[in-house]
Formats: C-alpha cells, sequence, structure tokens
C-alpha cells in the first residue's frame, strides 16, 4: 500500500514539473514571437498552439478578409526559422510556404478577397530545439 502511494506521489510531482516546465517554454516562445507582432500590426487575439513530435503537422483554420493585410509569425525553440508553415486554401492549393523562404518565421500578405485558409505547420528537423509550435495572426491596423 506505502509502494502505490509512494508510486502516485512521485507520478504527480513529476506531472506537475512536466506542466510548468511547459508553461515556461510556451512563454519564452510567446515573448519570440511577439517581438514580429508590432505596430502598424496587431493581434487577431489568438495564439495558435500545439505540442508537436517532429514527424506530426498541425492543422489551423483561418479567415482571411480581402483588402486587409496580415503578418503570419510562427515560433518554435529559442531562435527563427525552427517552425515551417504552409498556407492552403480549402481546396488544398499552396498559396505560401516559408520553405521558400529560409524558413523566414513571419510573413506579411495582403488579400484581394476573403479566402478561408488552412495553415499547417511542422517542426524543422534539422533545427530540433522544441516541440511547442505557436503561430500567430496579425492585421495591419488602418
Amino acid at each position: 500500500m506505502k509502494k502505490i502511494f509512494l508510486i502516485s506521489v512521485l507520478v504527480l510531482i513529476g506531472f506537475l514539473f512536466s506542466i510548468k516546465n511547459t508553461n515556461a517554454q510556451a512563454g519564452e516562445i510567446t515573448a519570440l514571437c511577439t517581438k514580429y507582432l508590432v505596430p502598424p500590426f496587431v493581434s487577431d487575439g489568438q495564439q495558435y498552439k500545439a505540442l508537436l513530435n517532429e514527424d506530426e503537422l498541425a492543422e489551423f483554420h483561418a479567415t482571411f478578409y480581402g483588402g486587409s493585410t496580415y503578418r503570419i509569425i510562427a515560433c518554435s525553440g529559442m531562435s527563427d526559422g525552427n517552425l515551417l508553415f504552409s498556407i492552403y486554401d480549402k481546396e488544398r492549393n499552396l498559396l505560401f510556404t516559408n520553405k521558400d523562404y529560409d524558413n523566414s518565421p513571419y510573413w506579411d500578405f495582403k488579400f484581394t478577397s476573403t479566402i478561408d485558409c488552412i495553415i499547417e505547420a511542422e517542426l524543422d528537423s534539422k533545427n530540433l530545439t522544441s516541440g511547442f509550435a505557436l503561430l500567430m495572426i496579425g492585421f495591419k491596423q488602418q
């Protein structure tokens, strides 16, 4: 009975430590991302988060309104270029990928008409430092 109690306590302590470590890591990555969300861009108010293994893909959905300029920011780890992202229309036609631009941590877009998009994010297998992926979307304030 004491053995089961001791194992339960150790598991609980391990779980609490992992939550604290994940929250600290998430805070650091959020700080890295927000350095690219500066005026004239303001946040859409959401953070798109995923915890990924090296071979996993996260999928997010967003609507971009015509006539607006947007900035998409992608972060993972404590340096730029660790998170790859691609933007597709609803028919899965590729609109943009940061792989073509040295894994740029952000990119600005201007849409001429309103469009629903799928954003896929994955870790760069050549530069794995974190499994925590964070996407932020900002729009240009007029």
